[in-house]
């Protein structure tokens, strides 16, 4: 399976730092003209690779907002959630990764909102439901696109953490067929 993957436009509380996990926080429309060049390349990208056999986003209102941004109509796929960060929604990151070290090296111990374990599952769920596809476009978030970046590099999601994604930052990745949970 192809995956084209789009991290979706800034937010405020991107812009602030903040995590925002399943906070249904909306792209910051002043964003969009410094996002406008990036747009305009990626969808160039987009128009080699078309047509897709589905175009996805999560539930929340950020990733709608940027396949409407990019001329999309979509299917909401609450498997492409964003982490769940509980509590530490709404606090600065830089703070959180200082107080909770196993961020970095060994997430799947964490539990938030959600266990980290959980949200790897997720992400195994959406490789099997959507591995029959050949092409998929899928607008996302931050920990969830490093994740599944991880477990096709590494097999799990504990090097997901030392993976940049950025806003709007449209990533290609084969997922190989024998990718199992």
């Amino acid at each position: 399976m192809r995956l084209m993957l789009i991290r979706h436009l800034p937010t405020e509380w991107n812009e602030k730092g903040l995590l925002q996990g399943k906070r249904n926080t909306a792209i910051d429309e002043k964003s969009l003209i410094n996002q406008k060049a990036g747009i305009c390349h990626n969808k160039k990208i987009l128009e080699k690779f078309k047509p897709f056999d589905c175009v996805l986003a999560s539930e929340l209102l950020r990733t709608q907002q940027t396949a409407k941004v990019y001329g999309f109509d979509f299917h909401a796929e609450p498997l492409l959630n964003e982490l769940d960060f509980g509590e530490f929604e709404g606090t600065e990151k830089e703070t959180f990764v200082q107080n909770h070290i196993d961020w970095l090296s060994h997430p799947k111990k964490l539990i938030l909102g959600e266990s980290l374990a959980d949200f790897e599952h997720r992400i195994f769920q959406f490789i099997q439901c959507y591995r029959k596809y050949e092409q998929v476009l899928a607008f996302g978030h931050g920990s969830w696109i490093r994740g599944l970046i991880s477990i096709v590099n590494y097999g799990d999601i504990n090097q997901m953490n030392r993976i940049n994604v950025d806003n709007n930052e449209l990533i290609l990745l084969e997922v190989p067929s024998f990718i199992v949970h």
